[in-house]
């Protein structure tokens, strides 16, 4: 899938994750199985999920130039700086993270990249960041029990989530206060902690 990017005259899926290497987002104990399309953990009871399982997300998620995207579960900042190269300059990814030390790695995996379109927060109670809404894309990298209300209140109106829920990854879209919502089955996810 091709995107038109501000940073570039075009970006592809597959251009995102070679300027974001897998391996420069894992703790050392697990660089050398980088390639291998499986969840590894980095720390604390969370995973780093497998490329094919993110790939797919990120295309159903259909990432636009510009876009103001919530990466919710960003652990150690893969997915954010993927998003990042997928909307461009002109758009923003707010990352968050409730696990403290994953916050602080996520960060810092992100800074070491020429990117200045993400804001990386170490998350409270609560689900999302409201004072960014409303958002075009909203990114959940764990899985939850119902589709979280909060999460859709701060999606536009236009807006897409993608959100694991049980053992599918659910694609919702948001027309003006309808949502649709196509299921993907078959995949595993860490529970969403709030």
């Amino acid at each position: 899938m091709l995107y038109t990017n501000s940073m570039t005259s075009a970006i592809s899926l597959e251009s995102a994750f070679k300027r974001a290497p897998r391996a420069d987002f894992l703790p050392s104990n697990v660089k050398d199985d980088a390639n291998i399309d499986a969840p590894l953990p980095i720390g604390f009871g969370q995973t780093n999920s497998q490329p094919s399982t993110v790939y797919n997300m990120l295309n159903w998620l259909q990432i636009e130039p510009g876009n103001n995207v919530l990466d919710v579960g960003a652990g150690s900042g893969w997915t954010t700086a993927l998003l990042a190269y997928l909307v461009g300059k002109e758009g923003h990814v707010t990352a968050t993270e409730i696990v403290p030390e994953l916050a602080t790695f996520g960060r810092h995996n992100c800074q070491s990249l020429p990117l200045q379109n993400i804001t990386f927060l170490t998350a409270k109670q609560q689900l999302g960041y409201k004072n960014n809404a409303p958002y075009d894309r909203i990114l959940v990298s764990a899985a939850a029990k119902t589709i979280p209300e909060e999460l859709v209140s701060q999606l536009s109106s236009d807006g897409i989530m993608v959100i694991p829920l049980q053992s599918s990854i659910m694609v919702i879209t948001k027309t003006n206060s309808t949502l649709t919502i196509d299921e993907h089955p078959g995949y595993a996810f860490v529970p969403l902690i709030n």
